[in-house]
């Protein structure tokens, strides 16, 4: 653990801790565990200091001496040390996944079995560092100064040479037949400079382009399939007709992209084809994907911001958290789409397939929402103007589902309500729902313990009117009373008041007046331990035999015929008894 002394000193500032150091120069540091997330240690003194499984995450660290320090173990993943001295230093089993390490000196530095996957290591002296079994997957590692060994180490990541003196040669069509000649061979293309490269029809399937500079390129109809494109920059690409089915982009750079239909082909049907691809956090920001195939495809949180979609196949695809602002879907193909969490603000849906789509907490500000189409293509056209509300009226137009959903609510559900801020009554209130579910019955829980204003009544309304019976905790309340008075006049299904009378020794007025006026606010059952109110048999003695009984009692009553009386005529009328 670290020295408290230490930490002290060190959370007072990187001036403070400088000059404490200097101070202080036989002493080591000891920073062992720490937890520093965040941190600003801009060019803090931190030389030969114990920092054994600290965790450092999205720290700037920037300038900071950590010559001879250990840091085995330690959780630097984001964390910024730029221009960091870290020769010397042992980084053993370190996780520095996309650190900054820019222009950092790692001379001699241990950094065996370290993960330095996606971190930047352009302009890094890395002279005589250990990288034993290191992962460098994705890194950046521009200009480096190291050995001839290290070099050779990081040229695995690298382009091969010949494959990239092949691609840039492709004007002839030499690249197209050295795949063909050479079927088995992958090509390895990764951090290769391609930046306006002509690479029309390239077949470029299954080739590792991670990290490589596609910028303003023309991939027009290229094969693309397959292709690991994971951090790349396509900016401004042309795409237009490419096939990136099952192509791996991953955190791609696909700003101003043009990807739209293109019809100059024979049979006129060149589409982008982006089936199954990974563009997870991939930017697509103002990318031209007009009628793009994106069926399956996973853009989970990709910036998709102005981005032209219209006539795009989305079937299926994964858009959770991914942001769509601006952007035009006009006519897109969203079925079965996910768009859990997705930013549609200001975006144009008109005419979108939306059938079987999956929307829970979207944005939708300013949206423009027309004809969306919620009916399945064999089926009759069925529109609507909004996406929730959509989803909605397809499960009322499917009798089935929606008898079921409502037989299982009004049959099972139990609204629970009560404070579940303190928490001696939550304790009681969750051991109920617990309990219910045992004896396959539904608990709905509403929460009072805020103000209760117009949305809240309407929503207690709303629950109260789709449950079996309610069960209502009114030891020490607050809103409950309000509530209930806003329930129980309106709906003619049970209402079982508990107490916990070893709390709260009676319950308020108005309840009183309630059960006197509804008959249907049964008698307020009272408790002196939780372990009294959730035994079993005392559960379904005194709440749920007790409900079942009286709602029966009401469904027979609403079933009753109301009497009528016949006016007889004056001639041989008799006045009634």
């Amino acid at each position: 653990m670290p020295d408290t002394e230490h930490l002290k000193i060190l959370e007072q500032g990187v001036e403070k801790w400088n000059a404490w150091r200097q101070a202080n120069p036989d002493v080591v540091p000891k920073l062992d565990y720490v937890s520093l997330i965040k941190a600003e240690l801009t060019n803090v003194n931190l030389s030969g200091a114990v920092l054994l499984c600290a965790i450092l995450t999205n720290a700037n660290l920037s300038g900071a001496d950590l010559s001879d320090t250990n840091l085995q173990v330690a959780e630097l993943f984001e964390t910024n040390l730029s221009g960091a001295n870290l020769s010397r230093t042992d980084l053993s089993n370190a996780n520095l996944v996309s650190a900054n390490l820019s222009k950092a000196n790692l001379s001699h530095a241990n950094l065996t079995n370290a993960n330095l996957r996606v971190a930047d290591l352009s302009d890094a002296n890395l002279s005589d560092a250990c990288l034993s079994a290191t992962n460098l997957q994705y890194a950046v590692f521009k200009n480096i100064e190291a050995t001839p060994e290290i070099l050779e180490e990081f040229q695995k990541f690298n382009a091969n040479p010949a494959h990239l003196k092949i691609i840039m040669n492709n004007g002839n069509g030499q690249w197209n037949e050295w795949r063909k000649a050479n079927p088995e061979v992958k090509p390895v293309l990764s951090h290769a400079n391609l930046r306006g490269v002509n690479l029309n029809r390239a077949n470029l399937s299954n080739t590792d382009l991670s990290r490589a500079d596609l910028s303003y390129a023309s991939l027009n109809k290229a094969e693309l399939s397959g292709a690991d494109l994971s951090y790349a920059d396509l900016t401004g690409a042309d795409l237009i007709g490419a096939t990136l089915s099952r192509a791996k982009l991953t955190f791609a750079n696909l700003s101003r992209a043009q990807m739209n239909y293109y019809s100059d082909r024979d049979d006129g049907t060149s589409i982008t084809d982006l089936r199954e691809a990974d563009l997870s956090g991939a930017n697509l920001n103002d990318a031209d994907m007009r009628s793009a195939i994106l069926y399956g495809a996973n853009l989970t949180d990709a910036n998709l911001k102005n981005a032209k979609l219209s006539d795009a196949n989305l079937y299926n695809a994964d858009l959770i958290k991914s942001n769509l602002t601006g952007a035009d879907l006009t006519s897109a193909n969203l079925s079965l789409a996910d768009l859990v969490e997705t930013n549609l603000s200001g975006a144009t849906m008109t005419g979108c397939r939306i059938y079987g789509i999956s929307a829970w907490n979207v944005t939708m500000e300013n949206t423009v929402q027309k004809d969306l189409v919620i009916s399945n293509e064999d089926e009759p056209v069925v529109t609507v103007d909004n996406l929730e509300v959509g989803q909605f009226i397809y499960l009322m137009l499917n009798n089935t589902k929606i008898r079921d959903v409502i037989n299982t609510i009004t049959s099972k559900g139990v609204l629970i309500l009560g404070r579940f801020s303190d928490p001696q009554r939550k304790s009681v209130l969750d051991g109920l729902r617990e309990k219910l579910r045992e004896f396959d019955l539904l608990p709905i829980v509403f929460d009072f313990d805020r103000p209760t204003d117009k949305d809240y009544t309407e929503t207690v309304q709303t629950l109260a009117g789709m449950s079996m019976f309610v069960i209502a905790d009114v030891t020490n309340p607050k809103s409950t009373p309000l509530e209930l008075e806003a329930t129980v006049k309106q709906f003619k299904i049970p209402f079982i008041p508990i107490i916990d009378i070893s709390v709260d020794p009676r319950p308020f007025a108005m309840l009183v007046d309630l059960q006197k006026s509804f008959h249907w606010v049964l008698p307020t059952l009272q408790y002196e331990s939780k372990e009294d109110l959730l035994d079993d048999e005392n559960l379904k003695t005194y709440i749920i035999d007790r409900a079942i009984t009286k709602r029966e009692e009401l469904r027979a009553a609403k079933s009753q015929e109301p009497e009528t009386m016949l006016i007889r005529k004056k001639s041989d009328a008799t006045p009634p008894s």
